[in-house]
């Protein structure tokens, strides 16, 4: 058999998976670094070597410039022969004439400069003169040697106006580097095929390690989707994803209270429904069968089936305004009011109920204010809490109904003395056909007053709640809005409060 789970659409099935993804990308940076290794130490490494032999002529250059004017001519002459010695050059420091002053040649008796009338020297000599802001670097193939060289030449000091100055010149070798690529390209290739097979099994172990949690939320989010609210989520080893299972496990918990809110409600609402037909079945037949011919039994029994009917069609009204009111389906009539006479009405309604059943309606207001609300939802709103108040009053019978100016509000309380609100049970009052314990009196109502209640102070945008202490009473409020008269009706939710 096929349940509803397995017709489920998945629109996303041809989406990658999180494991194949994370392969990918890790593949994709590996090989982006192999390429920039084999660019630089393969395709630009001839390039490279020679960049870095010119900057170490120029340091050397740097050095020796430093300290020719101030130094000694034997101190020039140590670090001269220092100099060519750690770096495998042939340094010589000229006169204008081209005559060697300082030399040192650790080039294996190769360098081009230090040949007896070099005709290098001279040439170099004439282009500086031409030129003296401009140092000279060159690559020289020596074919005597078979080597490819680097020459420079710069002017190391001017004595005075008038006198020549000195000539530096650098010869540095360029070796050859072709069997160093070959060895380092054989090399690359098995770093290659390694870096990919450690990439592979990286790759898996983690991919594996973030999604694993996401394969074990999803089984879980499915469970749940068949109906299975007891499912628990399991966190990971992420913050990100111990937030996302801590979020369905609220989500979890919110939708099994809900799907018991909704069999109760359907329990409820099936009772509701049958006591009454029930009722009126029953005392429909006893007129037929027993007290047809006797007026006063016949009276009774029909005072009886209107008082079913009766709740029945408040049962159904009450339904059908609160699915109203949900759907948003019914829109606020603002009007201007002021509230002591809005108040003193509305209490006006209870007078028989104080006479007859020895309630207690006590008024404490405020300054007078005018108010802009719709009126009758208002009226609906007090209603059900002072209908309520009485339901839950216990024995004290005592019920105030209190107005609080505040700077942008009136504060509208509704208070009994009677059995109270568990703190636990607070947060569940304004739900449907939910009940405190009853008191020994029979409470009347369909159980949706509350409710419905809620709905209107939301679509108002006011704020509204309750407190309550056990054994001691408790105390329902909303807030009306002082100053709404331009805001959108209805566009702003309520906010519900307990304490």
């Amino acid at each position: 058999m096929t349940t509803s789970t397995d017709k489920r659409q998945r629109p996303h099935d041809t989406a990658p998976t999180l494991r194949s993804t994370v392969w990918l990308y890790f593949s994709v940076f590996t090989l982006v670094i192999l390429i920039l290794i084999w660019f630089f130490q393969i395709v630009t490494l001839d390039k490279y070597y020679e960049l870095s032999k010119r900057r170490k002529i120029v340091r050397t250059s740097m050095k020796i410039s430093s300290v020719f004017d101030d130094e000694s001519p034997k101190s020039v002459e140590e670090l001269v022969e220092e100099l060519a010695y750690k770096n495998g050059m042939a340094i010589a420091i000229t006169d204008w004439n081209g005559n060697i002053i300082v030399s040192s040649d650790y080039m294996s008796g190769q360098s081009v400069f230090l040949k007896e009338n070099s005709y290098l020297l001279f040439e170099y000599r004439n282009r500086l003169q031409k030129d003296s802001d401009s140092a000279i670097y060159e690559v020289f193939q020596n074919e005597r040697f078979g080597t490819t060289e680097l020459l420079y030449g710069n002017i190391l000091s001017y004595r005075s106006i008038t006198a020549p100055g000195y000539l530096l010149f650098i010869n540095a070798a360029l070796e050859p580097i072709g069997s160093t690529e070959e060895i380092i390209k054989e090399q690359f290739v098995i770093i290659t095929v390694i870096t990919f097979i450690i990439a592979l099994l990286i790759t898996t172990a983690l991919s594996a390690r973030i999604s694993g949690p996401f394969t074990n939320i999803t089984a879980s989010a499915s469970r749940l989707a068949a109906g299975d609210y007891s499912t628990h989520f399991e966190a990971g080893s992420y913050l990100e994803i111990n937030e996302l299972a801590d979020t369905l496990n609220y989500a979890a918990t919110e939708i099994s209270k809900v799907d018991s809110l909704r069999n109760e409600l359907i329990a409820n609402v099936s009772h509701d429904l049958r006591t009454p037909l029930t009722m009126i079945k029953a005392y429909a037949e006893m007129i037929r069968d027993l007290s047809g011919d006797n007026p006063e039994k016949r009276s009774e029994h029909l005072a009886v089936i209107i008082d079913e009917a009766d709740r029945l069609s408040e049962l159904v009204s009450s339904l059908m305004e609160l699915s109203k009111l949900q759907s948003k389906g019914s829109e606020l009539k603002r009007e201007w009011f002021y509230c002591h006479e809005f108040l003193n009405d509305i209490l006006s309604r209870y007078t028989v109920l104080q006479e007859s059943k020895g309630f207690e309606l006590r008024l404490e207001t405020d300054s007078d204010l005018r108010l802009y609300a719709d009126r009758a939802k208002l009226s609906q709103v007090m209603f059900n809490f002072i209908n309520n108040a009485v339901n839950y009053s216990g024995d004290s019978r005592l019920i105030i109904v209190r107005q609080k100016n505040l700077p942008h509000a009136v504060r509208i309380e509704i208070q009994d003395f009677g059995l109270g609100i568990p703190k636990e049970k607070l947060p569940l009052i304004f739900d449907r056909y939910y009940r405190v314990e009853r008191t020994k009196r029979d409470i009347v109502g369909t159980g949706l007053g509350l409710s419905i209640v809620k709905e209107i102070l939301e679509q108002h945008g006011y704020r509204f709640g309750v407190s309550s202490e056990l054994g001691s009473g408790s105390t329902f409020w909303f807030e009306i809005k002082l100053g709404q008269e331009r805001e959108d009706e209805g566009s702003k939710k309520g906010t519900k409060l307990h304490s």
